[in-house]
Parts: structure tokens; sequence; C-alpha cells
């Protein structure tokens, strides 16, 4: 699957370091240190809708991971997905009268336009579930043979992972069996189904159902993969046993995180899985979380559909700090627009303040755990001078225009 075209990112003046990262498994802010190329998988779309603000928050967190490591000097190998066949989808196609192929086909092309629109770097690898399947149970069939998983006794043809078999599970999310129980069940899971060995057993391959698509298993039979074990299989075929950073929204932190770490891990012996489990905020609306099921979405086609600068939606969602839930309103988007129309001015200017102490602090703060707010205040504050005719650095705002391109991503 081909990912999105992308933009030439500028190399930058002087010395930078590999950012400070939270990492959800050690509950603190811990230095990345790549060895050799950095390695990012993060979790994509499910392309049943169009992008929505929370995808687009998430996709732009990573980004700018993504952007400090390049700056660094780091060659980055950044795999993303697409769950181009799961329940969601078929759902949302059988409710629409709408073949399910073509559904995800559309969507995923949108998702393509929103992220070039929003200068999102592309991933060096674009993978779909579909095309990973062969792989995916290639896994299946080594956990049922190592006896970390098992079929059901009920003639669907389903197979489980045990996580008895992951005597660490849990440590990335540190939550209760209790708060797990109940989020499997509000995020995709099935605890209450009868036959498993535990509730918390996650889905690895679904047998065939009358009237679902399905593909050729081996001996697992026909049928098609669970969703955690295709991100596993794709990380693991494209990044190694281990890797730097897992991504996405804090909603994936379990039960998708946990467990397809845990596959990742049974499967190859090394642990932990990725050196950072990093997962951004949600985005909300009218003070609930922007979701399909509420029905509360913000589309970023719809805003570029309605004349809206990117980059302002941009600098809007750079406002807020990327690890916290937080609102989206008209005027988050206005101040975007603003702020906007101010750097632009400010980088025209003839001369400005330090252009390389401007780069220090800008690379600085968003070194410090991606402190965007920080950054942008900076800015902010730099150009302000600029436009006031304060500082005589004639270089500066070019060195400014070209800070703000390469480490957040705004062209202006």
């Amino acid at each position: 699957m081909d990912a999105w075209t992308g933009h030439d990112v500028p190399t930058l003046p002087g010395d930078a370091v590999a950012p400070r990262l939270f990492d959800s498994a050690r509950k603190a802010v811990v230095a990345t240190d790549p060895q050799g190329a950095a390695t990012m998988y993060v979790c994509g779309i499910t392309p049943y809708d169009a992008t929505h603000l929370g995808h687009a928050a998430t996709m732009i967190a990573f980004d700018l991971v993504n952007r400090l490591w390049r700056d660094a000097g780091f060659d980055v190998r950044y795999v993303q997905n697409v769950t181009d066949i799961d329940d969601p989808l078929l759902e949302r196609a059988q409710r629409d009268g709408e073949d399910w192929i073509v559904l995800a086909m559309r969507e995923t092309a949108l998702f393509r336009e929103d992220m070039e629109a929003l200068r999102i770097i592309p991933p060096e690898h674009y993978v779909g579930a579909v095309e990973s399947i062969p792989a995916i149970a290639g896994h299946v069939r080594e956990l049922l043979a190592s006896g970390a998983a098992y079929t059901l006794d009920d003639g669907t043809g389903d197979v489980y992972f045990a996580i008895a078999a992951a005597p660490s599970f849990g440590y990335e999310s540190h939550l209760s069996r209790e708060e797990m129980v109940v989020l499997s069940r509000e995020r995709g899971g099935d605890p209450d189904r009868a036959g498993k060995r535990d509730p918390l057993d996650p889905l690895l391959w679904r047998g065939a159902r009358d009237g679902e698509p399905a593909w050729d298993g081996g001996d697992l039979g026909p049928g098609r993969p669970g969703w955690h074990i295709e991100c596993a299989t794709i990380a693991l075929g494209l990044l190694g046993d281990t890797i730097d950073v897992q991504g996405g929204g804090n909603d994936l932190l379990y039960p998708h995180h946990e467990c397809s770490a845990a596959h990742a891990e049974v499967l190859t012996g090394a642990r932990p899985f990725a050196s950072h489990y990093v997962h951004a905020g949600m985005i909300g609306l009218d003070g609930e979380k922007m979701s399909k099921s509420k029905g509360n979405l913000v589309f970023v086609s719809r805003l570029r559909g309605d004349g809206v600068d990117p980059m302002a939606v941009r600098l809007g969602l750079l406002s807020g700090h990327y690890r916290a839930d937080r609102e989206w309103a008209d005027d988050v988007l206005k101040e975007g627009e603003e702020r906007l129309a101010r750097w632009r001015a400010a980088a025209a200017a003839p001369s400005g303040p330090s252009g390389e102490g401007l780069l220090a602090a800008v690379r600085e703060a968003l070194a410090n755990n991606l402190d965007a707010p920080s950054a942008l205040a900076i800015v902010d504050a730099w150009s302000e001078a600029a436009l006031t005719a304060t500082g005589d650095d004639e270089s500066a705002p070019a060195l400014m225009r070209t800070t703000v391109d390469a480490l957040l991503g705004i062209r202006l």
C-alpha cells in the first residue's frame, strides 16, 4: 500500500539531541536512545470514516518525534498500518449498503490527502492488514504450536492468545484485572465469551462466518485476523524484534498495545517490545471525547473544504500538550489562524532577535517530551520582537522560517 507523497524537510544548523518521551510502561519521561536507526510503529486508522481531529492530533504528535530524530541525525524507520479489515469496517459498510473494499479504499485515500495537507512526514512503510494476512496467519500458527494460543471447542475455528503465556502481561498499562475487563468490553474485546481460558485472552484468528470475507489460513482454516496480532506482525516483519517507540492514542494503551506487545514478546522472546510506549491524548468537543460513536467529529477534510489553512489546524492542535486530553473549539482554530498570520508576517521582517537562539530554545522545548506549547510561545515571543523591530540579526527571519518548518512542520 502506498503512503502519501510527503515533502522535503530542511536541514538545520548546529547540534540536536534525541527527544525525551513519556513511557507509559515506566510512567516517566525517559530519553530515547536509538541504536542505529530510530524505529517507530504508529497504529493507523480503521478506514470506515473520514480523518477527524483526534486522528490528526495523534499523527502530529508522532510526526514531531520523527522530525526531532531526523534533526538529531538519526535515520528514521517509521511504519504505520491500516486496519483495512475489521468488524467496525464491515458493520459500517453493511449499514450503508456499500462494498467494504470500496469504503476502505475511499477513506484510506482521504486519510492520505489529509496527512499530506497537514504536512505529516509519510511512513517508510504504509501497510494494510489484508496484505499482511499470510504473515499474520503464520504467527498465529507459531503461537498455537508453542502452546501460547488455543482454538475454541465450539466449531467456529476461532483462535485465542493465552495471556498466561505472557507472565509480564499488564506491565505496560498498569491496570487491574477489573479495569482490563471493563476496557476490553468497551474496546472490541469479548471477555464474556464462553470457552475462553481467561476472559482477557484476545482473539488471534476469527474463523470464517457466512457473509463475511475470509482468507486462507492454512492449518487454521479460512478466516481473518484479530486486531492486535496485525500490528505485532507488521512491526516485527519490518522493524525487528524490538523497536524504539510504539505509538498511538491513549485509548490504545489497553487492550491494543498491551496485547500486541505481548504477542510480539512471546513470538520472539525479546522484551520489552518497545523501549517507549507513547500515547497521545484525546480531542474533545463540547465536553465529550471526539468519536464516531458519539457523532461529534470535526473532520480535517471538511475544514479543508471550508477553506481553512491546514497549517492553522496544525497550530491549533500543537497548542495543547500531546499527552493531554483537550478540547477543540472555534477559538482554538481562530488562535491558530492568528498565530499563523503573525508568524508569516514576522518571517518577512528584515531582521529579528538571534535566529540561533530561537532554534536552540525550540529544540530544547520539543526535546522535553514534545513540549509544543512552550515551543509555540518561544516563536510567538520572537515574532513579536521581530514585528516591533527588536533585534538586528538579518539572517534570523530565514532561520525562523526553516526552524518552524523542520521541527514543527509549519510552512510559512
